[in-house]
């Protein structure tokens, strides 16, 4: 299932040659990234941190095909795969979109550590809600 939102690029995040700093991209796919996580798995940030669960990312590629100015309103969008190996590890391929073209495209890969230390894993309630994902093939 692909999930999008729609961001407006902000003055603030553009650079001296009037388009969008390269830093600001992978924000603007945080932001969409952890709607998604919240949103469709169940997975609250701040509460799950308050019972000892942190997701981490592990891993990010990105490649910026195109750039974004200041005012342009693009979707950000967010596919969730599983992993190959069976690895406890969430992908997140993602995509910045503007006029129909991809501007910007990334694989984000996180887990789930506890807090006091240890081992990833993914906690069951979202291996529930993963089930039926794809697998990354990357």
């Amino acid at each position: 299932m692909e999930y999008s939102k729609t961001y407006v690029a902000k003055a603030e995040h553009i650079d001296v040659q009037e388009i969008m700093d390269g830093l600001y991209y992978p924000f603007y796919m945080e932001y969409c990234r952890h709607d998604y996580i919240r949103e469709i798995l169940g997975f609250d940030f701040e509460t799950e941190a308050k019972n000892g669960i942190y997701m981490v990312l592990s891993n990010y590629s990105i490649s910026f095909l195109r750039s974004l100015k200041k005012g342009d309103e693009f979707t950000v969008t967010c596919t969730l795969y599983k992993d190959k190996t069976g690895a406890p590890k969430l992908h997140f391929k993602q995509s910045i979109i503007l006029n129909n073209k991809v501007m910007t495209k990334a694989t984000f890969t996180g887990t789930c550590v506890p807090a006091a230390g240890g081992r990833p894993y993914l906690p069951a309630s979202v291996l529930e809600k993963i089930a039926d994902a794809p697998v990354l093939e990357d």
